[in-house]
């Protein structure tokens, strides 16, 4: 298995003294997703729970909706020349009778650890079909209960403590309880390892609940947000104006720079207690 975070020497500088000493990193790796053995994309994340990476990828691409659909998931043994491992490929296969994703699809599948879109060849084509709607959802939060949820997302990152270089997504229930955190260097590979033990976990759709991102909310974020059936997306920078293009049409409720009791709602601030006074 890959490292999580790996020791490099470099040249510290405090102040005018300078002295050599060991730092802390958080990995970057490539991660290979295959389905039924044909290559589909590759990521760059930091290692650890691939396996809710790569089906997480296939929810924001709505080509898996429950677990069911899932066959299995493994590790593929040769990726090297020696036929060695090098736990960098994830083959996903699939229950009988779920559609394969499409080849016809115009997009180049690299993706880089700060953009999981890269490549799409316009905007109808990451506009996917989602399984369920998240405007019907009737969750409502307190804003109290919204001002409370980076620190506590903040507290719960254990591998970002040691080096300072990883985005998070929390799962949050509506009283502020964490269902569960992923850390990654890109936020949508860190969304993605909360959608998958999500629908592993037979929690899909996920109705009623909050997902909190550290960094800025991007238009993909709430796509994946959408396509897992969230009906509020958090982040505690800027999201982007397309963003907010797409929050409005599906009806999520997206909220912006959310620090300390401070926050900035752009649409579905009819979910928020008490209910904002014009």
């Amino acid at each position: 298995m890959g490292r999580v975070t790996v020791r490099r020497r470099v040249l510290r500088v405090r102040e005018g003294d300078s002295s050599y000493r060991p730092d802390t990193l958080a990995a970057e790796e490539p991660m290979e997703i295959r389905v039924g053995g044909r290559p589909l994309t590759v990521t760059m994340r930091t290692p650890g729970d691939d396996f809710d990476l790569a089906v997480g990828f296939l929810v924001s691409e709505g080509v898996v909706h429950r677990a069911e659909d899932v066959a299995g998931i493994r590790y593929c043994a040769g990726a090297t020349a020696d036929g060695g491992n090098t736990y960098n490929v994830v083959d996903v296969g699939l229950a009988p009778g779920v559609a394969a994703p499409d080849a016809s699809l115009e997009r180049n599948f690299y993706t880089t650890s700060s953009c999981g879109l890269c490549g799409k060849a316009s905007l109808d084509a990451v506009r996917t079909t989602a399984a369920w709607s998240v405007a019907e959802d009737p969750l409502r939060i307190g804003t109290d209960a919204l001002a409370a949820l980076p620190d506590r997302l903040r507290a719960a990152q254990k591998v970002f403590d040691s080096t300072g270089g990883l985005h998070a997504a929390g799962l949050f229930t509506a009283d502020g309880e964490l269902v569960c955190l992923r850390e990654d260097v890109g936020r949508h590979n860190a969304v993605d390892k909360v959608v998958g033990h999500a629908l592993r976990s037979g929690l899909l759709p996920l109705r009623g609940s909050v997902l909190m991102v550290s960094g800025r909310a991007s238009f993909e974020l709430v796509q994946k947000a959408v396509m897992a059936g969230i009906p509020l997306l958090a982040a505690v920078s800027a999201p982007s104006s397309l963003a907010v293009d797409l929050a409005a049409e599906s009806g999520l409720t997206l909220v912006g720079f959310l620090r300390g009791s401070s926050m900035n709602v752009y649409t579905g601030d009819e979910r928020l207690l008490p209910v904002p006074v014009a």
